[in-house]
Order: structure tokens, then C-alpha cells, then sequence
């Protein structure tokens, strides 16, 4: 599964914006939730932890808790400007989010903007596919509005 998304910024800055833990808890998460990033050393054998809260956890809805999802991510792979290749595995006790998923983000230039991909395999049998790709598309609407935000009040 993959979904991907045209952002009105340069290749660098969209990709700076994946390795930055700051940005990445501002767009990397489905409406409905906040995120906060525990930890962050961006590089290839470097990772990340990471938590999803729903705003309202009512649902029960949660992998790790039943308000939040916390995970680990792995960095496989890192391609300036072009291209990240991460490993990300949930913290839970429930099987059906065991074992770890591969995501890789890739940035193609396009005109004045970005084209981003962002593909994943080994999807967690607990994880609906079509949920997945909303929050995907969800996160890259937040990372547009934060990318494209930016070049609107920078004046350029």
C-alpha cells in the first residue's frame, strides 16, 4: 500500500522535515491524535520512539494503552533529499499489531514542489488497510499545511 501527495515546498525542505522530531510530531499523525517523540537520532542505525493519543480516547481505540499507540522505528536507510527506509514495530501485547512494518518515503521533484510516496509492507494484521491509508493521507495534509505554511510567511 502506498499514498501519495504534491507539497508546494523544495525536495530539501520536505525531507528535513521527515528527520526533524519537532516537524515530525506536528504532521506525522492522523486527525484525532497528538504525537509526541520521546526520542530521535536520525540517522541510518538510529531510531525514533514515538506516541499516538487520541484526543478522545472514549473509542478504545489504542494499541499500546487505551488512548495511545507507542511505537519504534528503526532508520534502514537514508537518502538525502531522495529517499528514508524505516523499520517501525508497535509496543503491544495484542498479536494482531506484532512484528514490524517497513515504511519508505520517497521525494521526487516536480516543477516547484515535492512529490512525496509514502509505502508500507509487512502492515500489522490488526491494522485495517484502508484506516492506515486515511491517516497516511491525513499526516501528508499536515505536512503540506506545515511545509507550505512556512513559504508563505518566510515571503518566498
Amino acid at each position: 500500500m502506498q499514498v501519495s501527495r504534491i507539497i508546494k515546498a523544495p525536495r530539501a525542505r520536505v525531507y528535513a522535515a521527515c528527520l526533524d522530531p519537532v516537524s515530525l510530531a506536528a504532521w506525522r499523525v492522523p486527525d484525532r491524535m497528538t504525537a509526541t517523540v520521546q526520542h530521535f537520532d536520525p540517522r541510518v542505525g538510529g531510531g525514533y520512539r514515538m506516541t499516538l493519543t487520541y484526543r478522545d480516547p472514549r473509542g478504545g481505540k489504542g494499541k499500546t494503552t487505551r488512548d495511545s499507540d507507542s511505537f519504534t522505528g528503526r532508520f534502514v536507510e537514508l537518502v538525502p533529499d531522495t529517499k528514508i527506509v524505516e523499520v517501525v514495530a508497535f509496543d503491544s501485547a495484542d498479536p494482531g499489531y506484532a512484528g514490524a512494518m517497513t515504511i519508505t518515503t520517497s521525494f521526487e521533484d516536480l516543477d516547484e514542489s515535492t512529490n512525496v510516496t509514502i509505502a508500507f509492507d509487512g502492515l500489522p494484521p490488526g491494522i485495517r488497510p484502508e484506516d492506515n491509508e486515511t491517516g497516511t493521507r491525513q499526516s501528508l495534509a499536515k505536512l503540506a499545511a506545515l511545509l507550505e505554511g512556512q513559504a508563505q510567511g518566510s515571503g518566498r
